[in-house]
């Protein structure tokens, strides 16, 4: 596959300063709050890691190929490596608002995972806004279970819902509770929906937000149900309900994944 310089381009409105935006782009503590654990030496050069799962596989290692704060940082593969790279720029507004302006490069013209990335930035740049909204100087705490199944996203989607019991898809400002077994429980109200998404600003188990998803995932199917939770109260039930979530996910599997 050729990197013929295809690209992802999207952008956000976000509430917040020029320094407190750039701290949630960024930083380790402040991408890890609305995206996946990432760990970042903060200069040109620095090391730059992001972690989407406990297999070593899924530990993505990159650098900080530009360090220019607090407006431009953009991660890649490292020197003479081949692959994506995330561009990061952010344009203060003088009513305590920013753009922030996201430019994904090194896609090929048949690359599988194209339009899976588009939809799934578009999530996470949304839960970026809600975490400068409502969460702002604070580090989240995650919890993402996820699993990959050879079905339809649709059909991930019924399994999904249908577990928990929602029958129809709620709107904007309802409130919505699901649980996975007597103990892992998930509630708060509905900010966005989608095909096969909802997204949540959480109460139940801790302050956060929390999303549950069924995506395309470039020839197979990506169920989560993804909290990002706020606290001491945050943390640990992000620790005691990650392996309950997983485990709820496995039980709910496809004959024959």
């Amino acid at each position: 596959m050729t990197n013929t310089g295809r690209a992802i381009d999207l952008s956000v409105e976000v509430i917040g300063d020029l320094e407190t935006v750039w701290r949630a782009v960024a930083t380790g503590p402040g991408i890890s709050s609305w995206y996946v654990p990432h760990t970042i030496e903060e200069r040109t050069g620095g090391a730059a890691t992001a972690s989407f799962g406990p297999e070593p596989e899924m530990q993505i290692a990159g650098r900080v190929a530009v360090w220019e704060p607090p407006h431009r940082v953009l991660f890649d593969g490292g020197e003479g490596v081949e692959g994506l790279s995330f561009e990061w720029i952010i344009e203060p507004h003088d009513d305590n608002t920013c753009t922030v302006r996201l430019h994904n490069a090194g896609f090929g013209d048949d690359d599988p995972q194209y339009d899976a990335m588009v939809d799934g930035w578009k999530l996470f740049m949304a839960n970026f806004g809600l975490h400068l909204e409502h969460f702002a100087g604070q580090t989240a705490t995650l919890a993402l279970p996820m699993v990959m199944w050879p079905v339809t996203p649709d059909e991930g989607w019924q399994i999904l819902a249908g577990g928990l019991g929602i029958d129809e898809q709620p709107k904007v400002g309802d409130r919505l509770d699901v649980a996975a077994d007597d103990v892992a429980k998930l509630g708060g109200k509905v900010v966005d929906v989608g095909p096969r998404r909802i997204t949540l600003l959480v109460d139940d188990p801790a302050p956060g937000t929390a999303f549950l998803t069924s995506e395309d995932g470039g020839g197979f199917t990506m169920v989560s149900a993804w909290l990002y939770l706020y606290g001491p109260e945050g943390a640990a039930a992000a620790e005691r309900d990650d392996p309950r979530w997983r485990a709820w996910l496995d039980d709910r599997a496809p004959a024959g994944d």
